[in-house]
């Protein structure tokens, strides 16, 4: 269906360049992923892109369905508020070196858009500010900026945006026809992908992003007509070098110029809660301790990447710096993805595995531990689909058993499931609600009988597990169980209200009295961080004194969220 375009850089503008970019990113990531030799032949650059914007969308979209449930006269928030919603999904999805610093072009852009005492930068001449903010932000986050890289690829634009005239469409394509010069020239820029016959892969992912933008003011998209453009024309960004790489062209990137063997074993990847000043310290500390470093963000939150051989220090830097959280450290190692240097043997799919969201880090170490794939799901940020597809792809099966673990994440989880199955995976979705549902399914799971007998068991233990939690009321609302006021404690059994009290453990006792009042085996308590110290405690006595032939169990699930997670099966 062609795309409307827009006229003004608006709200609506910035909603639509999201859809667009994610879309144009989907179609591209199997290619950005196949090329990328730069920093770390690791394959995963068009991915990290795809679900950087992804989050980003998603910030768009929750700001759209704030503003269509409240009091705005159009139901459309200003360009201020989706541009600052672009800018902190991007931040808080960002993946990997190039998925980072897009994060830090989107805040850059934010940053004249949602300018505040002004009028807003919705014209052409605001979309090429917005241009070289940028670049000039992303290039001052990278500790040590390389040419022929993401960074050129938007200076380039931004430059060529900057002697454009005419409207928004026209800056627009001015800014891609740079980028694809641009793109087209780093091979020349960086021995490594000269030697791989590929282009950098970032900034490849880039040009996409500028072609969604075209795409976005004009409704067309565009075809590069640039020195590489064959007889059946090239299409966004493929210019020669691309198109000649190989699925193996990451193979030889290791080298003396740029990317050698010998480079750091970890990436570590963080959000980060601190003052400017302190992140001046910890930049400072992490450039001594590995390279590839970009720290972007702003305003009191942060997104940290770094490749460190101690990735132990690098998150001891950012606790010394504030409170870092949403912490990924991945391993370059021989046998891993991000292998680099000599040929991988590819490893052999095992049949079938289980993909599940959990709430903490606790409960992510049960899962593990139970031979799970988990997806960490932060409060108040539940993770996208893609996610949820990278890590169906980290299982490496031929079937995959997915537990979202959340009434919310079911949409979520579906679309993952369907991306999956169109890359061949067989993939079962079974509509868990609650991490204790998760738990019992993963109790009878036996992936050595037939994947449809496996499939029946786990729905059937997770369908017979009723569910519950308690937490805090964070304001005032209604419930089903009365009015309750910011700070009562709140039992949710089967995801309603059902009891408003004033002490944590008496809620729970509750909760749990109407849970067992129709019958259960066994008890399945899960702590929060927060949770009272003699709860457990006090929950096990009155099961064994009150109800005969129920044992109790009980996990650690830390920083979850709830207070309580409770399932009785």
């Amino acid at each position: 269906m062609p795309q409307v375009p827009q006229t003004f850089f608006d709200a609506l503008a910035v909603r639509t360049w999201c859809g667009l970019a994610l879309r144009a990113l989907g179609r591209a990531r199997e290619e950005i992923d196949a090329i990328n030799v730069y920093p770390v032949a690791d394959g995963d650059t068009g991915t990290n892109l795809y679900l950087t914007v992804e989050s980003a969308a998603t910030a768009v979209e929750a700001v759209f369905t704030g503003h269509a449930a409240g009091s705005a006269p159009d139901g459309i928030p200003s360009l201020a508020d989706a541009a600052r919603a672009m800018a902190h999904g991007a931040l808080i999805g960002a993946r990997g070196n190039s998925g980072t610093i897009l994060a830090q072009l989107l805040r850059g852009m934010a940053q004249v858009l949602a300018v505040e005492g002004e009028s807003p930068h919705t014209d052409a001449a605001g979309l090429s500010l917005a241009l070289r903010q940028a670049a000039d932000a992303a290039r001052r986050a990278v500790a040590h900026p390389v040419e022929g890289t993401v960074l050129s690829v938007a200076s380039a634009a931004a430059d060529a945006a900057a002697g454009a005239e005419g409207d928004c469409g026209t800056v627009a394509k001015a800014a891609y026809r740079g980028a694809c010069e641009a793109l087209d020239a780093t091979p020349g820029q960086l021995a490594v992908l000269k030697r791989a016959g590929v282009v950098d892969a970032g900034g490849r992912g880039l040009v996409a992003v500028l072609a969604a933008l075209v795409e976005t003011f004009t409704g067309e998209t565009p075809v590069f007509e640039g020195r590489h453009r064959d007889s059946g024309g090239v299409r966004v960004g493929l210019p020669a070098a691309v198109r000649t790489a190989g699925p193996d062209a990451p193979a030889d990137s290791c080298a003396d110029d740029g990317a050698a063997c010998d480079g750091p074993a970890f990436e570590v990847i963080y959000l980060l809660e601190a003052e400017d000043a302190a992140v001046d310290r910890l930049r400072q500390r992490l450039d001594a301790l590995g390279d590839s470093l970009v720290v972007v963000g702003g305003d009191g939150l942060w997104n940290v990447h770094v490749h460190v051989d101690d990735a132990g220090a690098a998150v001891e830097a950012g606790v010394e710096a504030g409170r870092p959280y949403r912490i990924r450290i991945t391993h370059f190692g021989a046998d891993d993805v991000h292998a680099r240097g000599a040929e991988r043997v590819p490893r052999e799919r095992v049949q079938r595995a289980v993909v599940a969201v959990v709430p903490g880090e606790g409960l992510a170490g049960l899962y593990a531990e139970a031979g799970a794939t988990t997806v960490l799901a932060r409060p108040g940020e539940p993770p996208a689909s893609g996610e949820l597809v990278q890590a169906v792809r980290r299982a490496h099966a031929r079937e995959v058993v997915l537990l979202p673990n959340d009434a919310d994440l079911r949409h979520t989880a579906a679309a993952a499931a369907e991306q999956a199955r169109a890359e061949g995976i067989r993939v079962a979705l079974i509509p868990t609600r609650s991490a204790v549902q998760g738990i019992a399914a993963l109790a009878v799971h036996q992936p050595d009988r037939r994947f449809d007998e496996d499939v029946v068991s786990m729905t059937s233990a997770a369908g017979a597990t009723r569910y519950a939690e308690v937490t805090v009321a964070e304001h005032q609302s209604w419930t089903m169980a009365g009015i309750c006021q910011a700070g009562d404690v709140l039992g949710l059994v089967d995801g309603d209200v059902a009891v408003i009290g004033a002490d944590v453990t008496a809620t729970a006792e509750t909760v749990l009295d109407r849970m067992l009042a129709a019958g259960g085996e066994l008890v399945t308590l899960v702590l929060g961080d927060d949770a009272p110290e003699d709860v457990a405690e006090r929950l096990q006595t009155r099961v064994r004194e009150a109800y005969l032939a129920v044992d109790t169990v009980v996990y650690h699930g830390g920083r979850q969220g709830a207070l309580l997670l409770i399932g009785v099966e």
